[in-house]
């Protein structure tokens, strides 16, 4: 995988910005939608994600999540950017998004954004190009982002019940995927932006003990890493920040995820049973022989995942924590 000094990495992806095209979408989002109102929008955007990757290296990991739980939650509306009122719990405030972070690099490209081009740039559009540049800084690949997204005015702590979690079967999350308009292979490609990232214990300890009646550990679970989780995550456990990097490679993005799983050590169990479905096996053995693939299907995906619930005719919010 190719590495980028800090001027080579913002110089490659500002190149991109200006000679990459890509076909309109069908609903009204346009790639080049701000070329003609706000042209500098993407590679303020860039400078501000570089920025604070540099700073603090789970930035990646948690904009990339953001983007996720936005889009699969009222759809790519930049509802989980909404702070909670007296009133309303938001749902960033929903137990699912308690360990999302970051929020503050959202909104330091957003002022940027309001004193370059006033009331002009959508905090999903924001969270959307910011999505996309964690991944390619991160190694990945680069994709269009298409743009147009209005912001939402709802945003309810109860809805994220409805997020994938760790826990889910193969069966919950074809459906939960499928909700969306997302398929098998998105699914699995999607799947892959664990590639970046950091679990703390209790979204997958259940897996080390007490798994079920016939078995202590899920026997999906290699039992080497097993043993390894189990130091992490002892019992009890009086550290809250304990956990496991969800591949080995964590800071890159790549396709060490879908070896992993291939292995039996993936992290959540809802990842590992991608491994040994017949509907995704071949899919994750696929792009763990062949990174090039992975890319393309992953950037294919998530430009497909940045048009679910696209609202076009909302507001751009001036502060993303609170509607106009």
């Amino acid at each position: 995988m190719a590495t980028f000094s800090p001027k080579t990495t913002i110089f490659y992806l500002t190149t991109l910005l200006l000679i990459t095209t890509v076909p309109q979408s069908k609903a009204a989002l346009n790639a080049n939608y701000y070329s003609q109102t706000c042209p500098q929008a993407e590679k303020i955007i860039l400078q501000t994600v570089y920025n604070a990757s540099i700073f603090d290296p789970k930035v990646p990991a948690r904009l990339l999540r953001m983007f996720f739980h936005d889009c699969f939650i009222r759809g790519c509306d930049a509802s989980v950017l909404l702070d909670s009122t007296a009133e309303n719990q938001a749902e960033k405030d929903g137990p699912p998004n308690l360990s999302l972070a970051a929020f503050y690099v959202i909104d330091d490209a957003k002022a940027k954004l309001e004193a370059a081009c006033p009331q002009t740039v959508s905090c999903a559009d924001v969270v959307a190009i910011a999505a996309r540049d964690v991944v390619t800084i991160s190694g990945g690949p680069y994709w269009n982002v298409l743009k147009g997204r209005k912001d939402g005015r709802v945003s309810k702590a109860s809805e994220t019940v409805n997020l994938p979690a760790p826990t889910f079967n193969m069966s919950q999350l074809v459906q939960s995927f499928s909700n969306r308009g997302l398929g098998i292979k998105d699914l699995v490609a999607l799947s892959g932006g664990h590639t970046l990232g950091f679990s703390h214990c209790s979204s997958f300890e259940s897996r080390l003990r007490n798994f079920s009646v016939s078995h202590d550990i899920d026997p999906s679970l290699s039992v080497e890493f097993a043993q390894q989780l189990r130091q992490k995550c002892p019992k009890p456990n009086n550290d809250i920040t304990a956990g496991q990097f969800l591949d080995s490679t964590s800071s890159s993005f790549d396709n060490d995820y879908y070896k992993r799983l291939i292995q039996g050590k993936a992290v959540f169990g809802s990842d590992q049973a991608l491994g040994g479905d017949l509907r995704t096996k071949s899919i994750v053995e696929s792009f763990a022989s062949d990174q090039s693939l992975f890319f393309r299907e992953f950037a294919a995906s998530m430009v497909k995942l940045g048009n679910v619930g696209v609202i076009e005719n909302g507001e751009v919010r001036v502060k993303c924590r609170v509607a106009n």
